[in-house]
């Protein structure tokens, strides 16, 4: 999964619990190496203190009255045969004493003596103890999983002369203090639950606040349309940055706003434009006819002529037609501008369709209907206007030298009626798809091309939608869809 492809309160959410979980590793790394250096300092500390000790308890045996020996590293041995063990024991800790070469005089560990590994000192210990300058070496060392550490250090006499090396073998224990971190550890880890769970409920509400007015922003803009009145965003208490967003998106509304008001009316007046252009062009066309006919008889005119009256009739006929046809230019154009009001009533569309063909009363027009009675509620006159003008437009696209054959379907699909109209013309070529329900759009010589823009018109005012489908040269399907109610 990746990072960008989370939402922006994911990452908030996913990032504040991250911030708890980094603190809460670090604080226990910090803590653990606070432990081992706090083991560390203790452990020097406590035998930098055993070793003062021991070595003021040392000088007190060798210069108290009870000593008879003369003080010289050959009767250290005899000096602190038996009051070694006391010392050893009163301090807790084994004593070892060697003489300046490096060999044992004497221990407090019982039969020591017996192992010749440990009876000499090795030349690293002797030179580091004699080439410092406080002469105390300190050797760690790990053995069997536990730290030791060994400190040798000079015994002087009264007169600061070297006597013997004490050497005090030292075994790190850190029960108490790994305890102590145990314990620690634990109180972090609950604290740590409890943390996080306040983090996870502090970051979903601070998330959901933050996203809340973005998430606003987005559904507004995802209902933003041009051709709609959109509503401006009101976002109380919010952030400077989602402030000056709002306030973006407001000025843009009401930009847009302005610029569709101006759309619409250049659209209207360009509609307007192109219906004058229109009318104008169909309206010239029967004048000329007319204008020619008229200057005819006014220049053939002869009232002796024994034809006079047959020409007059012709003329009259000619006349007449184009005034026909210009009477119908008119009628489509108006009934295109100006829809009658739509009254629904509740009809069998079956009945409807059938008589809406009878009209044409061809033997080529097949009907088909999976009922005998379909009820649905629509504009009786309107919908035979829808009918007719399919197949009309169907019969007009076939071509001459090919037989005509109309099929219409009424059917049932869910809570609608399907309203099918098929010919076998010449099809619709794939360029002029999109123009076809559009006015004054066609491809024949006559006609004014009105009648599939009424039809789509007729239809989505009934909530419904037209359809099509066209192989060139084999024909075209028309399908009407409308509620039933």
């Amino acid at each position: 999964m990746k990072i960008k492809k989370l939402s922006l309160r994911t990452r908030i959410f996913l990032a504040m619990i991250l911030l708890v979980l980094l603190g809460s590793v670090l604080i226990s790394a910090v803590a653990i190496y606070q432990y081992k250096e706090q083991s560390e300092d203790y452990h020097r500390g406590r035998l930098e203190r055993k070793e003062e000790n021991i070595q003021t308890h040392l000088k007190r045996v060798l210069n108290g009255r009870q000593n008879t020996w003369e003080v010289k590293t050959e009767n250290i041995p005899l000096i602190f045969k038996e009051e070694i063990y006391n010392i050893a024991d009163i301090h807790k800790l084994q004593i070892n004493l060697y003489d300046l070469e490096g060999n044992l005089l004497i221990s407090s560990k019982a039969g020591l003596q017996n192992y010749a590994a440990e009876k000499c000192l090795t030349p690293t210990v002797l030179n580091a103890i004699t080439n410092t300058a406080i002469h105390r070496y300190v050797d760690k060392h790990q053995e069997n999983g536990e730290i030791f550490q060994s400190s040798y250090t000079i015994i002087t006499d009264q007169k600061s002369k070297a006597l013997a090396i004490l050497n005090l073998p030292y075994l790190e224990k850190d029960d108490f203090l790994e305890k102590e971190l145990e314990e620690f550890l634990t109180r972090m880890g609950y604290a740590f639950m409890l943390v996080l769970l306040m983090a996870i409920a502090i970051a979903f509400w601070l998330s959901k606040y933050i996203t809340k007015s973005l998430k606003t922003i987005s559904d507004k803009m995802n209902t933003t349309r041009l051709e709609k009145r959109n509503e401006k965003i009101d976002i109380d208490d919010t952030s400077e940055e989602i402030s000056a967003l709002v306030n973006s998106y407001n000025s843009m509304i009401d930009e847009l706003e302005e610029s569709a008001v101006q759309l619409a009316k250049s659209e209207r007046e360009q509609a307007w434009r192109e219906m004058a252009k229109q009318v104008a062009h169909e309206i010239k066309n029967p004048l000329t006819p007319m204008r020619l006919t008229v200057q005819n008889f006014q220049r053939k005119f002869n009232p002796e002529d024994e034809n006079i009256h047959t020409k007059v009739n012709e003329y009259s006929k000619t006349l007449i037609q184009q005034i026909d046809t210009m009477s119908s230019i008119a009628s489509a154009f108006s009934n295109f501008a100006k829809m009658p009001a739509q009254q629904n009533e509740t009809l069998n569309v079956v009945k409807i369709v059938k008589l809406a063909l009878d009209i044409f009363n061809e033997d080529y027009i097949i009907f088909k209907a999976d009922a005998d009675e379909i009820i649905a509620k629509f504009d009786r006159t309107q919908l035979i206007r829808v009918v007719t003008n399919l197949v009309k437009n169907g019969i007009q696209s076939i071509p001459d030298d090919r037989i005509p054959k109309i099929t219409v379907n009424v059917e049932t699909f869910e809570n609608n009626v399907v309203i099918t109209v098929a010919d076998n013309g010449s099809g619709i070529l794939e360029e002029n798809f999109n123009k076809v329900f559009e006015p004054k759009f066609t491809t024949k010589t006559s006609g004014m091309g009105l009648g599939l823009a009424m039809v789509k018109n007729i239809v989505e005012t009934h909530k419904g939608s037209i359809t099509f489908t066209s192989i060139k040269n084999k024909g075209t399907s028309f399908k009407v869809v409308f509620p039933k109610q």
